[in-house]
């Protein structure tokens, strides 16, 4: 740092000085750590690399007023961006106001203009913000209490934070008054409100995102994927694989091994212990969608391919789960798009989302006689989807949008007794049955899209309920949507679930 014509002692420079004590270093998803401000005892940072956690020390006296002392883990961004932590202090703490938080700034120096998400100890959830140099800082609170899931999205030059309770919605405020410059530090903060004091924060779930750009166009733009496993019994997702561009649809196999995806038309086999992907052999079968599924056996894959020769008709073909060849083709040629859901669980059936006379409705298709059986009769524009056998083989669920939002409903496997299970105000798509057949996981858009479409690069929920219907609650909040979680992806234990979320990498 270089500073001409100097007026301050040395109380003054420190004041204005940062601390690279922690070392310049990456850290994760981070480029490098540091103390902001003169704080008596320097910050540090320990990395679960297996994990994925972080767990912060910082001692500080403040992030408020005109200036800040806190230990900051931060990387450069410009443009828009969207981060996201679950967050939790450690202890009972000395100070209620020790604070956790993201933190965007124009430099290092302790007075420098941000926006920050503080969580604190006492509870107090709020977005602050310190609009010049040296200015006084300000504050938005939240109505919710003790949030432990923040995410911070800067559009332009609005500052969008959102936060919750993990399982609960997000609570939402902005600002747009705040100037910070086009390159900026984005990073997680820490202070202990006590500049006598150290305090400690653990940080998992950590995502930084960049989103798609505003006029991207879907089916011919995409941005790059991040293959995620999520423990059910601890709320911790482990980025396991990251690609620059689209992979989608994780099915995880039956002796819980791999992750089967699809990318660019092709299907691959992620290794889970190694790491690493392998195209699986489909043949003529070259223009693979995101519907494909494994028979309950293990042994078959069921796949929905485009034909170039057929109108370019999704159509069904089944083939070994370590590939083949000469996919066998299910449908007829002409029958119309048929997009593959599920198998029924003795094998002989598969059961699909099929275009026939304009509409979209869930059929069955026998593998030997290759009869098909209509089981919904929705007419355009109503949409019927997602279909999926329970287990037991006693149910079927689905996704509709008939009575006007899409929703969750559930019939008999001859197609009767057609029940809704979900009333609220989200757009919920693609119910998948845990294997002990007592939870459904599925994926929940805002009211922001048509709810006869699934796009791609939004703000989505994973959400999780009982099979009968109920009180559903948030399992992941994720930037996704179209590709994330629209074939059955629960390990075989029934402890996780595989899922894609997005960003350009």
């Amino acid at each position: 740092m270089t500073i001409k014509k100097l007026k301050f002692g040395m109380a003054g420079l420190l004041a204005m000085a940062y601390s690279l004590t922690a070392g310049a270093e990456a850290v994760g998803q981070f480029s490098n750590h540091a103390d902001v401000g003169a704080v008596k005892t320097p910050g540090k940072v320990v990395y679960d690399a297996n994990q994925q956690i972080y767990k912060i020390s910082a001692s500080g006296k403040n992030m408020w007023g005109a200036e800040d002392q806190l230990h900051y883990l931060y990387n450069q961004m410009t443009g828009d961006f969207i981060v996201q932590a679950q967050v939790a202090f450690e202890g009972e703490g000395v100070d209620p106001h020790r604070k956790i938080g993201w933190n965007v700034r124009s430099a290092l120096d302790t007075s420098s203009p941000n926006v920050n998400t503080a969580i604190h100890g006492d509870g107090l959830v709020s977005l602050q913000f310190r609009e010049k140099s040296g200015g006084e800082t300000d504050q938005y609170p939240l109505q919710i209490k003790a949030a432990n899931v923040i995410q911070l999205e800067r559009r332009g030059d609005v500052y969008i934070f959102s936060a919750a309770k993990k399982g609960e919605p997000f609570q939402v405020t902005s600002v747009s008054h705040v100037k910070l410059g086009e390159k900026v530090f984005v990073g997680l903060a820490l202070t202990a409100h006590n500049a006598d004091v150290v305090e400690t924060a653990t940080v998992s779930n950590v995502r930084i995102t960049v989103p798609a750009a505003k006029d991207f166009k879907p089916y011919k733009d995409y941005i790059g994927s991040n293959l995620e496993i999520l423990d059910l019994t601890t709320g911790n997702s482990r980025i396991v694989f990251r690609a620059p561009d689209s992979i989608q649809a994780p099915n995880w196999t039956r002796d819980g091994k791999s992750l089967i995806y699809n990318s660019n038309g092709l299907l691959y086999n992620f290794d889970i212990a190694s790491g690493k992907p392998s195209v699986i052999n489909t043949g003529y079968a070259s223009h693979n969608n995101n519907d494909h599924v494994l028979s309950w056996d293990g042994k078959q894959i069921g796949i929905s391919s485009h034909v170039k020769e057929d109108n370019n008709n999704s159509t069904l073909y089944v083939l070994p789960i370590k590939g083949s060849s000469k996919p066998v083709q299910i449908n007829a040629t002409g029958a119309g798009h048929s997009y593959l859901h599920g198998f029924s669980p003795d094998n002989k059936k598969l059961i699909f989302t099929g275009q026939r006379n304009g509409s979209f409705n869930i059929f069955t298709i026998d593998l030997k006689t290759r009869e098909e059986t209509k089981l919904t009769s929705t007419r355009a524009p109503s949409l019927d989807d997602g279909a999926e056998y329970s287990p037991d083989g006693k149910y079927i669920y689905f996704n509709s949008n008939r009575t006007g939002l899409m929703q969750l409903w559930r019939m008999l496997p001859d197609g009767t007794k057609q029940e809704q299970l979900t009333f609220d105000n989200h757009n919920n798509w693609f119910p998948h049955v845990s294997p002990d057949g007592k939870k459904i996981v599925f994926l929940s858009y805002m009211t922001d899209i048509d709810p006869n479409e699934h796009p791609f690069y939004r703000h989505v929920y994973l959400r999780e309920m009982p099979v009968d219907g109920g009180e559903a609650k948030i399992i992941a909040y994720v930037y996704g949507g179209q590709g994330t979680i629209n074939v059955p992806s629960w390990s075989p234990d029934g402890t996780k679930i595989a899922f894609v979320s997005n960003t350009q990498l």
